[in-house]
């Protein structure tokens, strides 16, 4: 019970602003710094480490006793607080305050809030774009291009979206995957195509499906698998066929995403590589030789077959022709038919029979009209001799 009474006496005495470590008469309780001067006024006893020396007191370097309203005043959640940044006594940084000692705080504070609300408020959409604006999270409407305005944000939202510059998707991915597709004829066909597209309806593109470019790639891998396959495989080889599926694979996409609701416009289709699986790719050249080949010999069969034909139509017509001369004269057109013929025949022979009395049957003339010419150029030269 002394030890309690005795401990709360020095707290009253601490909370009056007296030294409870010591006595200022007798100095009995103890010995302190000062205890070796035996002076009467100066306090006997430790020193309060809270304060600095002549902060009170009576003879200069006593030391006053801590106030419990200055212990809390000086401390703060962050700590004892400090008079200065600049050290003990330093002067510390305060804000500027406003014509009648207000702070200006508050207003950079709004300042900042109403700038960023002005800057979700305000948007520029590009001659190519369009923008889709959501309320609370749910879709309220389009924003076509040029200087729109919304309410800020969180309460409106814009989502900038390019509707007119052209998109491509390659398929397969890179040229290294095989893309085997099969033909009407139970071929196989190793493709690779692009498939160029744009935006035609954002709303729709942005809330119909949820990933509208995956969408593209299974569709038209859809539609380019039943395309070849109504298909035979020289048709997916030759031109002409390429431009047919092209234009089947671009409707039947266009159809499917319109189903959908996807909101997306379909350009067109190219076909940028059809050849057989690799595994083939030999045998099926040794094969397109034979069919080039074989298309070759047909094409000059087709060729004398014409030449030939028109021949005969030719000889036809001028058969008629004659047959209506020999209905006018027969027996004139039979004898002039006669001389024609023997005419085309013996200009080719070196031989020449005459029937006729007195004559021999057998006149060698082309060989006797050789060696009159072989003879002429000798009787030439030997003429001046004679002479």
């Amino acid at each position: 019970m002394r030890i309690l009474d005795g401990l709360g006496q020095r707290i009253r005495l601490a909370m009056a602003g007296n030294n409870p470590w010591g006595s200022g008469g007798d100095g009995s309780s103890g010995s302190g710094d000062d205890g070796d001067n035996g002076g009467g006024d100066k306090p006997k006893g430790p020193r309060n480490p809270w304060l600095p020396p002549g902060s009170g007191g009576k003879g200069g370097d006593g030391r006053r006793g801590p106030n419990i309203e200055d212990i809390f005043r000086n401390r703060g959640p962050e700590g004892p607080r400090r008079q200065g940044s600049g050290g003990p006594g330093g002067p510390g940084f305060r804000m500027p305050q406003r014509p009648g000692g207000k702070s200006w705080f508050p207003v950079l504070v709004v300042g900042i809030i109403a700038l960023g609300l002005l800057a979700t408020s305000v948007h520029l959409i590009g001659p190519q774009q369009q923008a889709v604006v959501k309320t609370l999270g749910d879709y309220t409407r389009t924003l076509d291009s040029g200087l729109q305005f919304t309410a800020p944000f969180p309460i409106e939202s814009v989502e900038v979206e390019d509707v007119q510059g052209v998109r491509a998707v390659r398929i397969p991915g890179n040229d290294t995957q095989v893309k085997l597709i099969l033909t009407g004829d139970q071929n196989l066909v190793d493709l690779s195509y692009i498939v160029r597209w744009n935006i035609r309806n954002l709303s729709d593109f942005k809330f119909r499906v949820v990933d509208p470019i995956e969408t593209v790639n299974e569709v038209a891998e859809a539609a380019m698998r039943a395309s070849i396959a109504e298909k035979q495989l020289d048709e997916t080889f030759s031109g002409q066929g390429r431009a047919a599926i092209e234009l089947d694979v671009r409707e039947r996409m266009q159809r499917t995403l319109d189903n959908y609701q996807a909101g997306i416009n379909v350009l067109g289709v190219e076909i940028e590589k059809a050849d057989p699986p690799g595994q083939v790719v030999d045998a099926f050249r040794d094969v397109q030789v034979a069919e080039q080949n074989a298309d070759a010999a047909r094409n000059q069969a087709q060729g004398y077959a014409q030449q030939v034909l028109a021949q005969a139509q030719g000889e036809a017509e001028a058969f008629d022709k004659v047959y209506e001369e020999y209905r006018l004269a027969p027996e004139v057109t039979r004898q002039r038919l006669y001389y024609e013929t023997m005419e085309r025949v013996l200009s080719n022979t070196d031989t020449t029979v005459i029937e006729a009395q007195g004559v021999t049957p057998y006149l060698p003339l082309p060989e006797i009209r050789r060696r009159a010419q072989q003879s002429q150029p000798a009787a030439t030269v030997t003429a001046p001799e004679g002479q």
